[in-house]
């Protein structure tokens, strides 16, 4: 009787285990591939979108570079010449939150190596570099001068920037699916096939980088302002869309 019993739960099981497994199986079937999906959209087409804007804020990275025989030499030297620095840019209008200090350092100098004499320390180099955000973009020109007759030692990449890139690329984003359909409804009315909804959508990722305005350079008095030109940026976003056919 035992044996019996025994027996019939294990076919209770077995039978139990068969249907879990074919109830996973159908699952899987009801979950399409990335074949099955690009398969199921019966016209697929790139679809490409494009806005252009004037960027509204820029950034500037710049510095001072100072040398002395020791550490404290050099570094009180950079802290004066720092000094100046902001309060330049304060008077131009630049906020305390908007100047950030990207780059310290101290380096040690030495004298040049030859086969007969070993390199010999003489002395000590500090450098302080700070990006300053610039909001009024149209002053980034004066802001230049107001730096290197401030003693500026170096000024790197001027950046022009979107402070809401995001918005520009969901307008470029509308565009691209615009875009794609209308390329669908081309093939579509020539192979002579009613055009259904878009079944999937993947988008490439793209974003137009910020664009720099000119190379590092040295300081020097300026005769006249530093021109800047902002001109415009285009943000670009290209889709592939799959199209299903209608009945």
């Amino acid at each position: 009787m035992a044996a019996s019993r025994f027996v019939a739960r294990r076919t209770l099981f077995v039978i139990f285990a068969l249907g879990a497994i074919g109830l996973l199986t159908a699952s899987a079937r009801a979950q399409p591939s990335a074949a099955e999906q690009a398969a199921e959209g019966r016209i697929v087409v790139i679809g490409e979108g494009r806005v252009s804007a004037t960027p509204d804020y820029a950034e500037i990275n710049g510095g001072v570079t100072t040398r002395g025989k020791t550490v404290k030499e050099a570094s009180d030297a950079n802290s004066k010449l720092m000094a100046a620095v902001t309060a330049t840019l304060q008077d131009a209008g630049i906020v305390a939150k908007d100047i950030q200090t990207s780059r310290f350092s101290i380096q040690p100098i030495y004298t040049p190596a030859d086969p007969h004499n070993e390199a010999k320390l003489v002395g000590y180099s500090v450098s302080n570099q700070v990006d300053v955000k610039i909001h009024d973009i149209g002053k980034a020109g004066d802001i230049l001068d107001r730096l290197i007759t401030a003693g500026v030692t170096n000024v790197g990449n001027i950046q022009f920037l979107h402070s809401d890139p995001s918005k520009l690329l969901d307008q470029a984003r509308e565009a691209a699916v615009a875009d794609a359909r209308r390329k669908a409804e081309i093939y579509a009315k020539a192979a002579g096939i009613k055009l259904g909804r878009a079944i999937w959508i993947t988008e490439e990722p793209a974003f137009a980088p910020p664009v720099p305005m000119m190379r590092m350079m040295t300081a020097a008095p300026a005769a006249a302002p530093v021109p800047v030109s902002v001109g415009e940026d285009s943000l670009q976003v290209r889709i592939t869309v799959g199209f299903a056919t209608a009945n």
